[in-house]
């Protein structure tokens, strides 16, 4: 069975979705590994260590998509690519389901079975396998140094010969992974940390990582499936925005992490709470992507809005690509070692982990949700002038 990996050609992107380390044990349990040249350029992997892992270097795009039977990337292929995909091939990648479930029906159509990565389920037995997870550690970190670059003071307590200099206050809106990340980078920096999120029950992990934990008590349920926080109704959405406005006044740096699959990202931030903070505080909206936690966030853009900057980074794993490169390579691996047994593909769709990753399958859309975002969006009417 071959096995291909695709060079990522979306801007900016510098991961790979299989390390050489990674390669050398594939290879060691009898499959064929392509890859295409250059892959490993923007994560520091080069051509000659792909070889030295036993991998094949194939120079021409068109015959790897064409020729391998399983294709893993780390973003979705894009319109050229997905032209190149023959039928039966499968294709393992982040694929954005619930936000382009377009190309899922396109996948579809051209007989490609599809896993999507992002729907790994949160449970012990596919968690070395939950990409998501990995990925959004990396951008928890990273959107901490980022803020900490930005601010103009420092993050510790320091004693100078000018006197004590207080640490800076930093507040973390949602504790999922990334939150969770951003607490720990926070508190490892010296800053004095708070952290809010909807879901009573992770109070304990912010607390366990040093922060004090601002908690709103609603009636409704905040926990959709897998542990994830849910979209709530607009009252609480208002309860919540009243309850944090007053951390949000006090923060130096704000890191808003609350992202909802499929749906733009609720807003936590309002325009009055931005005008409320003191000049020169920072803003980090790592759902900027999804439309922004900020009311004034632009994604991929810093603007400085009444004297805070509020930044929104775009694909912050991509910047530190050679560990989310390793821990991406870790997670689809292993997921492809649970789909190959003596060689070939196996889909049991009574496993919860195959069921719930394979969005395409014998030409149609496995996942409901999926099938339910296209029914959605074919009923939506054009916008006119």
């Amino acid at each position: 069975m071959k096995i291909g990996i695709a060079k990522e050609i979306e801007y900016r992107e510098r991961r790979v979705a299989l390390i050489p380390d990674a390669i050398a044990k594939l290879t060691k349990q009898g499959l064929e590994i392509w890859v295409e040249s250059g892959l490993g350029e923007g994560a520091f992997f080069d051509d000659a260590a792909y070889v030295e892992a036993g991998a094949n270097v194939v120079a021409d795009k068109e015959t790897l998509w064409k020729e391998v039977d399983i294709l893993l990337k780390v973003g979705k292929p894009t319109g050229e690519e997905l032209t190149l995909l023959t039928p039966e091939t499968v294709l393992i990648s982040f694929l954005n389901p619930l936000g382009e479930p377009q190309t899922i029906q396109t996948l579809a159509d051209r007989q490609i079975t599809a896993f999507s990565m992002e729907l790994i389920p949160r449970t012990s037995r596919a968690q070395s396998m939950d990409a998501l997870s990995s990925q959004a550690g990396v951008a928890g970190y990273k959107a901490v140094l980022i803020a900490a670059a930005s601010l103009p003071k420092f993050f510790p307590m320091l004693t100078t010969a000018a006197g004590t200099i207080r640490p800076a206050k930093v507040f973390v809106m949602g504790a999922g992974v990334a939150g969770l990340q951003a607490i720990a980078t926070a508190k490892r920096l010296g800053a004095v940390v708070e952290a809010f999120d909807i879901r009573p029950a992770v109070k304990e992990e912010v607390q366990s990582l040093g922060a004090k934990f601002v908690e709103v008590k609603l009636a409704e349920d905040t926990v959709a499936a897998g542990g994830y926080a849910k979209e709530i109704s607009e009252d609480s959405k208002k309860r919540s925005q009243e309850l944090v406005a007053e951390h949000v006044k006090n923060a130096d740096v704000v890191i808003t992490t609350a992202q909802v699959p499929g749906k733009r990202a609720p807003l936590l931030v309002t325009e009055d709470m931005v005008q409320a903070m003191k000049p020169g505080s920072v803003i980090v909206d790592l759902a900027a992507e999804q439309g922004g936690n900020c009311a004034v966030t632009e994604a991929g853009r810093d603007v400085v809005y009444d004297g805070v900057t509020v930044i929104g980074p775009i694909n912050l794993p991509a910047s530190m690509a050679v560990h989310s490169s390793q821990m991406y390579a870790k997670n689809i691996s292993t997921l492809l070692q649970y789909l190959v047994k003596d060689g070939e593909l196996v889909l049991d769709f009574e496993d919860d982990i195959i069921n719930g990753t394979c969005v395409a399958h014998g030409g149609e859309v496995r996942n409901q949700r999926v099938k339910e975002m296209l029914t959605l969006t074919s009923h939506q009417s054009p916008v006119t002038n």
